[in-house]
This record gives structure tokens, C-alpha cells and sequence, in this order.
């Protein structure tokens, strides 16, 4: 697999941020992760997960049940992009104070433009 194919898999605004929401064995229901995860749509987050899911990343269990239970998990070859994330914080808790600071201003002026 090619670089821009890894890169594809991963691609998408919220696809990390589902990732590290699904971090180790968590199980999550759909409107967990939509809490989880403010500034994302309903339909984004729909799309990036059958996108992850379609890449055998995530799986999604429908449970028989009214109203519907909807829930989410790493996949066997999901969890083992578990330790690359955990490297991927310890990269970024690595960085440089004032790109830490610029980045969490941005990531709080981002957050305070869409609530």
C-alpha cells in the first residue's frame, strides 16, 4: 500500500478525532461520539464513519432494537493503529511551547466561530 493510499484512509477532518474516540477498545454509540466531537455535523460524521468502515478501520454493530442502537469499535487492524496514535500525541505534546499555544488559540477560536 502506497503512501497516498494510507493517507487516503485517514484523510477527512474529523477521521482522526473518531479514531481517537474509538482509542483502545471503546465501544461507542453514534450520539456519543456526537458529543464527543463538537463542531461536527450529523451528516460528516455519518460519512466519515462509513468511510472508516468501508476501509475496515471501524466497525458499526446495529443492535435489533427500538429506537435503534447504533454502535462503533476499532477493527482488528483498526487497534493496531492504536500505538502510531499514541505516538502521533506524543509528537504533538513534543512540540515547541508557541506552536503548542498557536495551535490550541487557533483550535479555540475555531470552536467559539462555530458555537
Amino acid at each position: 500500500m502506497s503512501a497516498q493510499n494510507v493517507i487516503r484512509v485517514l484523510e477527512g477532518r474529523w477521521k482522526l478525532v473518531i479514531l481517537f474516540q474509538l482509542f483502545g477498545s471503546n465501544v461507542r454509540r453514534f450520539s456519543e461520539l456526537e458529543k464527543a466531537i463538537p463542531g461536527v455535523s450529523q451528516k460528516m460524521l455519518i460519512q466519515q464513519l462509513r468511510q472508516l468502515e468501508a476501509d475496515g478501520v471501524v466497525a458499526r454493530i446495529v443492535h435489533p432494537q427500538v429506537p435503534p442502537k447504533v454502535e462503533y469499535h476499532l477493527t482488528e487492524w483498526g487497534q493496531s493503529l492504536c500505538p502510531v496514535l499514541d505516538k502521533l500525541l506524543s509528537w504533538a505534546e513534543a512540540a515547541p511551547a508557541d506552536v503548542r499555544d498557536r495551535l490550541i488559540e487557533s483550535d479555540r477560536s475555531a470552536a467559539n466561530t462555530q458555537g
